[in-house]
């Protein structure tokens, strides 16, 4: 099946999309479900050959079809594709030297305390499986530091809304850092509880915001606007308070 995929902005260099919740960014070999990669290659015949390759979780490697980052399967909302390899470098290179600022809002279980903070804590492979990662004593191997920063934007004593900045880009971050904390994001099925909250049947995170500058020098701010489930736990939120 075709993904539906909605073009939030693009120009000769960059374009801006937002990635449905249940899209895989790249395939994982293991199934044969349509990527956000495959997407590109259908629409955008160019972009095969941007950014070279990128490495998958099984071992194996495929064509990085100009994707700058990647968000989960199950996460919605922004994504950047470079559309030519001069571009792909230049805007790699911002997310490398960490000057472009990215934005995601998550619905987490439980009431933060205090409403506004930085999580620093180093990240590492957890002890017992490989496939996850850890911000606590369960680590193993190399541990990578981490940090990222939250502030409450609603807050109940069964939920709050975050809105979250990480100001490094490790796997599973967001996730790992706020189960760390004891509030892990709603229906999430690797790092939290996983029954459904507030109506969410898949894990409540949304890429927001890209704040970064174009290769014209102009700096704009790329937004994501929520998706249904979003706005309808929003909504409910409004509701009972």
């Amino acid at each position: 099946m075709t993904p539906t995929i909605q073009i939030l902005y693009e120009d000769n260099d960059l374009l801006a999309v937002n990635k449905p919740a249940g899209l895989i960014v790249h395939a994982d070999g293991k199934t044969k479900e349509t990527s956000l990669a495959d997407w590109l290659a259908d629409n955008y015949p160019e972009t095969p050959g941007v950014g070279g390759s990128v490495k998958l979780a099984n071992g194996g490697e495929t064509k990085r079809n100009g994707i700058l980052h990647r968000i989960d399967q199950d996460t919605s909302g922004l994504i950047l594709v470079a559309k030519n390899q001069k571009a792909f470098v230049f805007f790699q290179k911002q997310f490398l030297d960490r000057t472009a600022e990215k934005t995601y809002q998550a619905f987490v279980v439980g009431e933060i305390k205090p409403k506004q903070g930085k999580i620093d804590k180093a990240i590492g492979r957890k002890r017992g499986d490989f496939r996850l990662w850890s911000a606590g004593k369960d680590t193993r191997g190399k541990l990578r530091e981490a940090e990222t920063d939250y502030r409450t934007i609603i807050s109940s004593p069964d939920f709050s809304l975050l809105e979250v900045q990480p100001k490094t880009g490790r796997t599973h971050q967001i996730r790992v850092h706020l189960q760390a904390i004891g509030h892990p994001i709603i229906c999430d099925k690797k790092y939290g509880d996983k029954k459904s909250l507030l109506g969410f049947k898949r894990l409540a995170l949304h890429a927001l915001a890209i704040k970064l500058k174009l290769v014209s020098g102009k700096e704009v701010t790329l937004k994501a606007p929520y998706p249904e489930d979003f706005q309808k736990a929003i909504e409910l939120t409004a509701i009972k308070g």
